[in-house]
């Protein structure tokens, strides 16, 4: 167990950036902590750790053990948790990373009243649009949104992710109402950036399902969705955008729907997990909580989409 715990206090160094800061979290103290972790690069026979002045960094090794270790001491926490208390307490800390404007507009709204429901548990939230591994950077459970990649990841569809094109009323009074895909080539287009810098095209499906692919092009282009919808907003160009982001907007009048008769394909928003035999109760009661809040077909939709 001392080599568990060892390798427990190995990974909070890692989580919190320095072997002082995962003490005081321990409640050990700073002497004690970095005999403990010299014991373990002794047990093992490799260093662990690259000290600099402003933080520490893996080795390789290092790495590698957090890779795999993190299970191994989770798994343990969760099974220990559970032998100790009848059915289980749903407690610890849940590190969650999501894209920052969902997680901003709809995630941190729900925080307080699933703290107030799990009164032991802790959150730590990375708002990021940047794809982080989970399990190299620590955390529970990620939100994406969109088409999932292959992977050993445990994922769980949330919502419906539904996509439509959308502009302000002042470019559509100076530029003219699109009647067709067709006509969108004569439009300003306000363009997605996917990866390595993809130019993202519009798949556009009519009320036969036919699929009409648009290439959009305009004098902006962003890999960040904000800075779409505000320039949407006001009124540069056609954005494509997902209905949660921009709900509030078109039930406002800010921004107005583009060719209501096609639909983007949808894609999905998703709870995504490292695989895991035992996952911790913390987490699953927070993607319950969640899908329960985002079920009965996505509330962002009302108003917005017909039903």
């Amino acid at each position: 167990m001392d080599r568990l715990a060892d390798i427990a206090l190995f990974l909070r160094v890692l989580d919190l950036g320095s072997i002082s800061a995962a003490a005081r979290n321990l409640d050990l103290s700073t002497a004690v902590a970095s005999k403990r972790l010299q014991r373990l690069e002794r047990d093992l026979g490799v260093r662990l750790l690259h000290r600099t002045t402003r933080r520490l960094h893996p080795t390789p090794e290092g790495s590698a053990l957090a890779e795999q270790g993190r299970m191994l001491v989770e798994d343990l926490e969760t099974l220990t948790g559970g032998l100790r208390q009848s059915g289980g307490e749903i407690a610890g800390v849940l590190r969650i990373t999501a894209p920052a404007s969902f997680g901003r507009q709809y995630l941190s709204p729900l925080i307080a009243e699933f703290l107030a429901v799990y009164p032991k548990v802790n959150i730590s939230i990375n708002l990021n649009d940047e794809r982080l591994d989970l399990i190299s950077a620590g955390f529970d459970l990620a939100i994406r949104i969109g088409t999932l990649d292959d992977s050993s990841l445990v994922s769980r569809l949330l919502a419906p992710n539904k996509r439509l094109l959308c502009a302000s009323p002042d470019y559509l009074r100076r530029r003219g109402v699109p009647g067709t895909p067709a006509d969108l080539e004569r439009h300003d287009c306000l363009v997605q950036l996917g990866g390595q810098g993809r130019r993202e095209a519009w798949r556009l499906l009519d009320n036969e399902r036919r699929e009409v692919i648009v290439r959009p092009s305009g004098r902006l282009e962003s890999n960040f969705g904000e800075a779409l919808r505000d320039a949407a907003l006001a009124g540069l160009g056609i954005a494509a955008h997902s209905t949660w982001h921009v709900a509030e907007d078109l039930r406002s009048g800010r921004l107005q729907r583009v060719l209501p008769d096609y639909q983007i394909g949808d894609t999905g928003i998703y709870a995504v997990m490292p695989q895991r035999r035992l996952m911790p109760p913390r987490v699953r009661a927070f993607v319950e909580f969640v899908a329960e809040r985002f079920a009965q077909g996505s509330y962002w939709n009302r108003g917005v989409l017909a039903e």
